[in-house]
């Protein structure tokens, strides 16, 4: 079963309905001990980094995150999921991540034309840096939907996907069992559907 993990900040409807779509058991949980029994998991968010890191670490699903990782259990960070699977973010102060992937989440406005939209909004095209089995049903150049004004940094070790946005920008990240998307699979149409199904076969 996937666990999706229900902290409080997560878009867990459209989740859930795109793996009722593919045929695979999936369910939001916010217990400890499902998660851990779980045989992967993946991290939704929306909204603010801060908000987000204080709930899980209140919640106590932080640590819970971390050993599941340690033990190797396939894990995917969906958007603002994926920012918090990394050491620290920079979204108004600095804020501490899971640390289970390399790298920082700074402001796009920063880095990209001030002639693009922040947030960016909309399909974009994947570009893929390095194989994985994430991506073993898409293919180069399919468009996946992404909301988001801010994005990883110094992860180039880990980056599986990028899109361009005025410069490259990370779209996918993989180091080991634990993955990444800044984009949202589940809006993102047959694209992303074959994403999750590869994320299942994990």
């Amino acid at each position: 079963m996937t666990a999706i993990v229900d902290y409080g900040v997560g878009n867990l409807f459209s989740l859930i309905s795109s793996f009722s779509a593919l045929g695979i058991p999936a369910e939001a949980v916010c217990d400890p001990a499902m998660i851990r029994s779980a045989d992967r998991l993946i991290l939704p968010g929306v909204g603010a980094f801060e908000d987000a890191a204080k709930k899980l670490r209140e919640s106590g699903l932080s640590e819970v995150l971390k050993e599941e990782a340690a033990k190797g259990k396939p894990i995917l960070g969906i958007c603002l999921g994926m920012q918090l699977l990394f050491e620290k973010s920079f979204e108004y102060g600095e804020h501490e991540g899971l640390g289970l992937i390399p790298g920082k989440v700074t402001a796009m406005r920063n880095r990209v034309p001030d002639s693009l939209k922040i947030p960016a909004m909309g399909w974009n095209a994947l570009h893929f840096v390095k194989e994985s089995p994430l991506f073993r049903y898409v293919k180069e150049n399919d468009c996946v939907y992404f909301v988001h004004s801010y994005s990883a940094v110094d992860c180039a070790s880990d980056t599986i996907a990028v899109v361009e946005y005025g410069e490259e920008i990370t779209a996918a990240v993989g180091r080991g069992n634990v993955y990444g998307c800044q984009f949202h699979p589940e809006k993102s149409g047959t694209v992303g559907l074959s994403i999750l199904r590869a994320f299942s076969e994990l």
